[in-house]
């Protein structure tokens, strides 16, 4: 299965505060927008996603479609295959895609320990 680009979501208290902190780690802006309250950062191939405000926990985001430099791949599977298949397997879906539409989609699960992963396609 091909679940693209792979980001660590945070939900921070103070975005200004996490982004300095991760700029120390060696991240640099990548995307995103502080007066949203969300910014992408990036350091060679890892990225982190920064949220002040959006949702109360961390989550775990696999973009299909995507590299880590959010260039559309040309071999990936689509938001719907995954979800189809996690479904065949037993993987109870948190929030669900439209399997009936094409494009951007979404869907949500939660790990055994409750850590939500976000398969979120943009293209």
């Amino acid at each position: 299965m091909k679940l693209g680009a792979f980001s660590a979501s945070l939900a921070v208290k103070d975005i200004v505060a996490s982004k300095a902190f991760y700029e120390t780690l060696g991240f640099k802006v990548f995307a995103g927008n502080l007066e949203n309250n969300y910014l992408i950062m990036k350091n060679e191939n890892t990225l982190i996603g920064l949220f002040q405000g959006m949702f109360e926990n961390n989550i775990l985001t696999f973009n299909p479609g995507w590299d880590e430099n959010a260039k559309t791949l040309k071999d990936f599977d689509d938001v719907r295959t995954i979800q189809k298949h996690l479904k065949s397997k037993g993987i109870a879906i948190t929030k669900e895609a439209d399997e009936n539409t094409s494009g951007p989609a979404s869907f949500v699960v939660m790990d055994p320990d409750g850590n939500a992963i976000l398969v979120d396609q943009h293209i």
